[in-house]
C-alpha cells in the first residue's frame, strides 16, 4: 500500500500491456507566498488573517488588481527574486526548470514549471521541489502554501500535469499523418478518452480535500467539465498549442491539485489513460469534445450534454468508490488502499469541515 510502490506498479503495468515503455510527466507548480497567515479554529473564535506584501504595500508600489497578476513584473510583483533563488537551487539539485513567473492570482501567486521526465522520478522531484519552495520562503520570513483556494475571489492553485507516452524513445502522442485533431495520434485520443471517462472518480484521488472544490468553479481558469480542447483553459484536458514538435506533443490534465499524494495522483492518471488506450475509448462516443469554445458562455442545452466534475469532496469519493475498476487492474491499486483512503478522507476531511460553522454563515444567519 506504499504510494511510491503503487506508482512503480503502474509503470510496470504499462510495460506488461505493451502500450509504452515510458510515461513522461511534468506538473506545474502553482503556489501562494504570504508574509503571514494566522489561523484560529476554536469553539468560540474562528477565522483566518492573511498578510501579503503585494496587497498590503503601504502605497510603496502599485497594487495588483484582482485576477490581474499574470506575468506581472517588479516592482509591482515583489516575489521575482524569491522565485529566482528557488529556481537556481532546484537547478543545482538536478531539477530542470523551464521557467517561473507571477500567476494570475493577485496576492502572491507564483508558478514554476519543470521539464517532463519519467513518472516516478518526477514524483520524487515533486517532493523535493515543494520542500525547497517552502524552506526558501521561510528563510525569507514568508510562508509558501500549495492550498488549492487560499483566497476568495482570486484564482486558486492547481497542479496541471503535462503527460505523454514513449515507446522505443519515440513519442506515441503525435500523428505524423495529421489525420486527427491537433495532430494527436489515435493512442493520444484514446488516452484522453480514458482520463475523461474516469475523470469524476479520479478527483477522489487527485483532488482529495474540501478546499479543492472551492478552486474547481467557473470564472477562475479552473476546469469544471470533462472535455478536451486545444489551448482552452476551461477544458479538463488542454492540448498545448505551442508544443508543435512531434516529440513535444503532449496533453495537460488540469483538475489535480497538491492536496493529493503525488505518487497516487500520477499513477491514477496513468491507469485511467492506459485503460483508455487498451479499451480504445473514443472521445466522440462520450461527448468529450473537442470544444474550442468557452463552455460557460454556451446555452444550457449544450452544457447539459457535457459531464461535469464533482462539486464536492463527498461526491468525488462517492464516484471513486463506485468506479475504480480501472485502478485495480494488474493489482496496481489494492482494494484495501482505496477503502482506507476513502474512509479516512470522509472522516477526517469531509465530515469535519461539514460540522464547523463557516464565518460567512454568520453574515447570512446571525440575525435570523
Amino acid at each position: 500500500n506504499d504510494p511510491r510502490t503503487i506508482a512503480m506498479r503502474a509503470e510496470e503495468h504499462m510495460r506488461l500491456l505493451n502500450i509504452a515503455d515510458e510515461a513522461l510527466m511534468g506538473p506545474e507548480f502553482e503556489f501562494h507566498v504570504f508574509d503571514a497567515v494566522e489561523v484560529v479554529d476554536e469553539r468560540y473564535r474562528t477565522g483566518v488573517d492573511i498578510l501579503c506584501s503585494e496587497v498590503h504595500s503601504s502605497g510603496s508600489t502599485p497594487e495588483i488588481p484582482t485576477r490581474g497578476g499574470y506575468m506581472r513584473v517588479p516592482p509591482t510583483e515583489q516575489l521575482h527574486d524569491l522565485r529566482y533563488e528557488i529556481a537556481l537551487t532546484l537547478e543545482e539539485l538536478g531539477v530542470s526548470v523551464r521557467y517561473h513567473h507571477h500567476e494570475v492570482g493577485a496576492p502572491g501567486q507564483c508558478e514554476i514549471e519543470i521539464d517532463l521526465g519519467p513518472m516516478v522520478k518526477i514524483a520524487d522531484q515533486t517532493m523535493l521541489i515543494k520542500y525547497v519552495i517552502k524552506n526558501i520562503a521561510r528563510r525569507h520570513g514568508k510562508l509558501a502554501t500549495f492550498m488549492p483556494k487560499p483566497v476568495f475571489g482570486e484564482a486558486g492553485n492547481g497542479m496541471h500535469v503535462h503527460q505523454k507516452l514513449h515507446k522505443g524513445g519515440k513519442s506515441l502522442f503525435y500523428d505524423e499523418h495529421e489525420r486527427n485533431y491537433a495532430n494527436l495520434s489515435d493512442t493520444a485520443l484514446h488516452y484522453i478518452g480514458g482520463l475523461l471517462k474516469y475523470g469524476r472518480a479520479l478527483t477522489g484521488l487527485t483532488n482529495p480535500s474540501t478546499n479543492s472544490y472551492r478552486r474547481l468553479v467557473e470564472g477562475y481558469e479552473a476546469p469544471v467539465n470533462l472535455f478536451f480542447s486545444l489551448a482552452n483553459r476551461s477544458a479538463a484536458i488542454r492540448v498545448p498549442r505551442y508544443a508543435v514538435d512531434p516529440d513535444e506533443k503532449r496533453i495537460e490534465y488540469r483538475p489535480p491539485d497538491f492536496t493529493g499524494n503525488i505518487y497516487v495522483t500520477l499513477a491514477a492518471m496513468l491507469m485511467a489513460g492506459l485503460d483508455g488506450v487498451a479499451s480504445k475509448i473514443e472521445v466522440s462516443d462520450h461527448n468529450f469534445g473537442p470544444f474550442d469554445v468557452n463552455i460557460a458562455q454556451q446555452d444550457e442545452a449544450f452544457r447539459s450534454k457535457i459531464t461535469p466534475l464533482p462539486r464536492s469532496l463527498h461526491d468525488a469519493l462517492d464516484d471513486l468508490r463506485k468506479d475504480h475498476g480501472f485502478l485495480t487492474k494488474g493489482d496496481v491499486f489494492p482494494e484495501s488502499f482505496l477503502d482506507t483512503w476513502i474512509n479516512t478522507k470522509l472522516a477526517n476531511d469531509a465530515t469535519q469541515v461539514a460540522l464547523r460553522p463557516h464565518p460567512y454563515e454568520y453574515r447570512l444567519y446571525l440575525d435570523v
